[in-house]
């Protein structure tokens, strides 16, 4: 890189990276600039007040130790992408008191510290008088806070913002410093923003200031406008109101007249009650004297009855308890009646199963005799059936003739049934070729449905045609073809569109005939009867299906044809025979792209009338009159209708495949048919068989059965024989114990009728004393009656009494409550009587309650017709008045106020105003607002940069940052700007200039005030304290000789 003059280069050396495990080293530097210190100012100084002289950094994003001293005008920081140029710019941005937001980086402070540090620090040194300024930052990972200090002592954050402040130093201000992440946002800033921006960059401190007091004049006016505007409102609506008002405050006073006459009755209602309630009292009064002289006279009368009832008492008391011993002896006689029929009817049943007992002997002997005479029977029976009965030896020759029979019809089964299996599972197996050939038919009719659809969808008359046509094949003579479209097949669906674009629509829709006469018949059915629009079209008599081409398509291979049309598709003879004769399919080849690529030559050499390529088709035609060849071509429409292919020879053979199955399963079905009746024959003779050889087996095992029967019947014979009864003396023994039993009985009946007299006697004695008993008892009951009575009456009037008490003094209590209740309406003292006023008044209104009651609800009714009254209604009138008296007043002071406004400031839209930025890049355009969507990344970075240099001079900030604002620059525009750059940073009376870029352009022009400060990183870099600048200058000035 030539640089014309002398060039300071910078050298900023740093410890490990956090690169390549921490093996690489970074460094890079800058030589401190002649006459900076550290803490302290030397004179003259080329630094601008609050410049940058050192930046110091520990445990920083990728940095371990490294120091930067930066030059006074122009710095360019220079190194590839990932280097830490960025780091620098984030360093004096965080040391300066900026915000992470500012970066556009991480949003917290403490991810600013290298990975793997708890803590990280950044010293910036910046020029001052008549002592250098130290900031340093501390920032912790844990609780993401930071340390300040300020010249090495501890300070607040706030202190350093005031310092910094004081320096005109603003991270935030985008006209000041520009990071990396941030440059697209200054296209993005309006116009106020870009104003307020560059008012705090260049201009003086109270400029911004004044702006933001003007606009804070400009708004007090609105407000004052607006509240006056208010108050108007608001002092015609109070004005409204109170004209309302006027009105009520005449309702309220006609009101107060009705509410005056209501106090009145209501103080006149309670001296009525009184009067009421004290005549009640003395009514109660005297009722009660009268009911205490009856009370008297009726306890004098009740004394006697008393002395009867218990005289009575005692009576029948005497009577009850002799009736309870009577009821005991009863009792106790009854009982032992009761135990006498118990032990009679006791031996009622033990003759009773005496007798049962002599009933089931004699059954039991009954039924002896007679199994005794079934068993001689069946011994009789067995007997001669014995004597009857074939000898056994006889039958075994026929049961070994069956049994050989038996053998040879197993055979024989054996035999059917696996002829059977072989024909069932042969069977099995043609069922499932059937099924497999059915539903590969199924599916070439399923795309035939498909080429149906279509029909239907686009040609609705022609699709009803072809039902008719089906329905009515029997009507003509020779073969009918159905619509072209139809029966067309394609061998392959590709090449269906070359076969489209050949024939046309009409005939593609057409019904084929091979005789005039049918498809007069057709049309005539379906033109003229059913008024159907169809096509239909007569194959040649002769047939053109078998013409041959015009030259093989071995000939044409040259040329990039690989068949004809008639090649690509199977048809019905009569459609192919028509298609040869109208179309040429014969003789129409269809190319690929080669052939389009050498068409030229293709229609020169091979004299086609019609070719085909990959997607065009050419016609070719001579001219009559000038012999010259003309060709035209058109675009291939995709295909519609023949996309769908079916293999007709395919479908034939599995026709032909599904005939031969189905003659082989009848074949299969009639031999398992003739087998089976076989087998049921077989069936038949094997069951006559085998009930021949049951029957032989059961004649010679009878006479086997016979003997051992017989055999155990004599033994059961004997045994029945040997159990007889006696009856005789078991009757014998009965009746001797029955007539026993009946002894018993008949001194317990005697013993019985002794008793029940004895209870009939004591009966009639204890009747006679119930008797007697009930009449004292009656008498009792008529004593206790009139006692009750004559009680329930002293009660009543006892209670008579009490309540008569009661109410006198419940009435004496109500006569005073409503003598204090008068006295309260009218405000009386206990010892004062009514004054005359009310006296007078009384007199004029109603005498009783009810009169009282009714007008009291009129006046009640009347008042409260005026609603929304009260006595402050006149209170609010006078004191709305007073209000729009002040309102008024208040008025008049805001009007003053505005038009103090109005004279004092112009009438402007202070916070309106702004900056726009108008570029064009070409001279044949208009000027345009820089906005971040018009204009492209390059041409905002190269107006971004022309704004901030138009700055530059007029710039009071110290120091200004830009971050590779032209890494979206063309090299042109790249030059121009680092040049302007050059020339304006460089100035004497401008401040310091940070220009950061990962690269520069060959040749560029270099001043002698800037300062190049070069970032490197690598695994071979020196430690920083053996880093020597001049001995690095000394050996690349001998290495340049040497090369010389």
């Amino acid at each position: 890189m030539a640089a014309p003059g002398k060039r300071k280069l910078g050298a900023i050396a740093s410890g490990q990276s956090d690169s390549g495990a921490g093996c690489s080293k970074r460094s890079s530097g800058a030589a401190r600039p002649e006459g900076s210190g550290r803490g302290q100012s030397q004179s003259p100084s080329p630094f601008v007040e609050g410049s940058i002289v050192r930046v110091k950094m520990e445990n920083f994003l990728t940095y371990d130790d490294c120091e930067v001293s930066p030059g006074p005008h122009l710095n360019m920081i220079v190194g590839a992408n990932g280097t830490g140029k960025s780091s620098i710019v984030c360093a004096i941005c965080l040391g300066l008191a900026g915000k992470p937001s500012f970066i556009g980086r991480a949003d917290k402070v403490g991810l600013y510290v290298k990975r793997g540090c708890s803590k990280g620090l950044v010293e910036i040194e910046l020029s001052k008088t008549p002592k250098n300024l130290i900031i340093t930052r501390e920032i912790h990972v844990a609780n993401n806070a930071s340390v300040w200090f300020v010249n090495k002592k501890p300070s607040t954050l706030k202190t350093v913002e005031e310092q910094i402040s004081a320096l005109n130093i603003q991270v935030g201000n985008l006209c000041q410093f520009l990071p990396q992440d941030k440059v697209g946002e200054f296209a993005k800033l309006s116009k106020t923003e870009l104003l307020e921006a560059t008012e705090k960059s260049v201009g003086p401190p109270e400029m911004y200031q004044f702006h933001c007091e003007l606009k804070n004049f400009r708004e007090r006016e609105r407000e004052l406008e607006n509240s006056l505007k208010e108050k108007t409102n608001i002092l015609e609506k109070m004005k409204q109101r109170n004209e309302r008002y006027k009105q009520d405050v005449e309702r309220y006073y006609e009101r107060k007249r009705h509410l005056d006459l209501i106090e009145m009755l209501e103080r006149k209602r309670p001296w009525v009650e009184y009067e009421n309630i004290r005549q009640q009292h003395e009514e109660v009064k005297q009722s009660r004297e009268r009911s205490k002289e009856e009370l008297k006279k009726l306890q004098q009368a009740k004394s006697p009855m008393a002395q009867q009832i218990q005289e009575v008492e005692k009576q029948w008391r005497n009577l009850d308890l002799k009736i309870k011993e009577k009821a005991a002896e009863i009792k106790d006689t009854s009982q032992r009646c009761k135990q006498k029929q118990d032990a009679l009817e006791k031996k009622d049943k033990q003759i009773e199963e005496i007798q049962q007992a002599l009933r089931i002997k004699r059954d039991e002997e009954m039924d002896r005799q007679k199994r005794i005479h079934i068993t001689r029977k069946m011994i009789e029976d067995w007997q001669n059936e014995l004597n009857s009965t074939e000898n056994s030896e006889n039958l075994q020759p026929q049961i070994d003739y069956i049994n050989n029979e038996l053998r040879q019809l197993q055979e024989e089964k054996a035999n059917i049934d696996g002829e059977m299996s072989d024909l069932r599972r042969e069977r099995l197996n043609l069922e499932r070729e059937k099924k497999r050939v059915t539903d590969r038919i199924v599916q070439f009719n399923n795309m035939m449905n498909l080429k149906e659809d279509k029909l239907r969808g686009k040609y609705r008359d022609t699709y009803n045609a072809l039902l008719w046509l089906r329905e009515n094949k029997d009507q003509f003579k020779r073969i009918v073809c159905e619509p072209m479209m139809l029966t067309v097949n394609m061998k392959d669906n590709r090449y269906a569109k070359y076969i489209e674009n050949h024939i046309s629509a009409n005939d593609m829709r057409a019904f084929v005939f091979e005789s005039q006469e049918d498809m007069e018949i057709f049309l005539r059915e379906v033109r003229d009867h059913q008024k159907l629009k169809v096509n239909a079209v007569c194959a040649p008599s002769e047939s053109c299906a078998e013409k041959r081409p015009s030259r093989s398509v071995e000939e044409l291979h040259q040329y990039g044809f690989f068949s004809y049309l008639r090649e690509l598709f199977d048809a019905p003879h009569p459609v192919m025979s028509y298609l040869c004769s109208h179309y040429h399919v014969h003789d129409v080849p269809v190319g690929t792209e080669k052939t389009r690529n050498m068409i030229e030559k293709v229609i020169q050499e091979t004299k086609f009338k019609q070719i085909y390529t990959a997607e065009e088709r050419y016609s070719v035609k001579v001219s009559s009159y000038t012999n010259q060849t003309i060709s035209s071509n058109t675009s291939l429409r995709p295909a519609q209708f023949l996309t769908v292919t079916v293999d007709a020879d395919e479908r034939r053979q599995l026709e032909s495949q599904l005939k031969e199955i189905n003659r082989n399963l009848q074949q299969r079905d009639s031999q398992l048919c003739t087998l089976y009746e076989r087998q049921k024959c077989l069936e038949r003779k094997d069951n006559e068989l085998r009930q021949q050889k049951k029957d032989c087996l059961e004649r010679k095992n009878k006479r086997k059965q016979l003997e051992s029967k017989i055999s155990m019947k004599h033994d059961s014979l004997k045994q029945m024989e040997q159990d007889a009864i006696n009856l005789e003396e078991e009757s014998q023994q009965t009746n001797a114990r029955i007539k026993e039993i009946n002894i018993q009985k008949a001194k317990l009946v005697t013993e019985l009728m002794q008793l029940i007299k004895t209870c009939t006697t004591l009966n009639i004695l204890k009747v006679d004393l119930v008797l007697q008993s009930t009449a004292v008892t009656s008498k009792k009951n008529r004593l206790e009656s009139d006692y009750k009575a004559a009680t329930v009456q002293l009660r009543a009037l006892e209670q008579q009494v009490s309540d008569l008490g009661e109410r006198k003094h419940v009435l004496l209590e109500k006569c005073k409550g409503l003598m204090r209740k008068a006295r309260q309406a009218c405000n009386l003292s206990p010892d004062q009587g009514i004054p005359k006023d009310f006296q007078t008044a009384f007199q004029d209104l109603p005498s009783t309650l009810d009169e009282i009651d009714a007008l009291l609800n009129e006046e009640k009714s009347r008042a409260s017709c005026f609603t929304g009254l009260n006595a402050s209604v006149v209170e609010e009138y006078n004191r709305r008045a007073q209000e729009i008296q002040q309102v008024t007043e208040e008025l008049e002071e805001k009007k003053n106020e505005l038009d103090s406004y109005r004279q004092n400031i112009s009438q402007e839209e202070y916070d309106k105003y702004g900056i726009r930025i108008r570029v064009k890049f070409r001279s044949n355009t208009q000027l345009h607002e820089l906005t971040p969507h018009h204009q492209s990344g390059g041409e905002r970075s190269v107006s971004t940069m022309l704004y901030l240099m138009a700055l530059q001079e007029l710039n009071r900030c110290p120091f200004r940052v830009v971050d590779e604002i032209n890494q979206g620059m063309d090299p042109v525009n790249e030059r121009r700007v680092f040049e302007m750059v050059v020339k304006t940073a460089c100035k004497e009376s401008t401040s310091q200039y940070f220009f950061i870029t990962p690269k520069l352009l060959q040749n560029l022009t270099y001043a002698e005030k800037m300062t190049v400060l070069f970032v490197y990183n690598g695994p071979f870099m020196l430690e920083p304290r053996k880093w020597n600048l001049e001995a690095f200058r000394k050996r690349r000035q001998q290495v340049a000789q040497m090369d010389q």
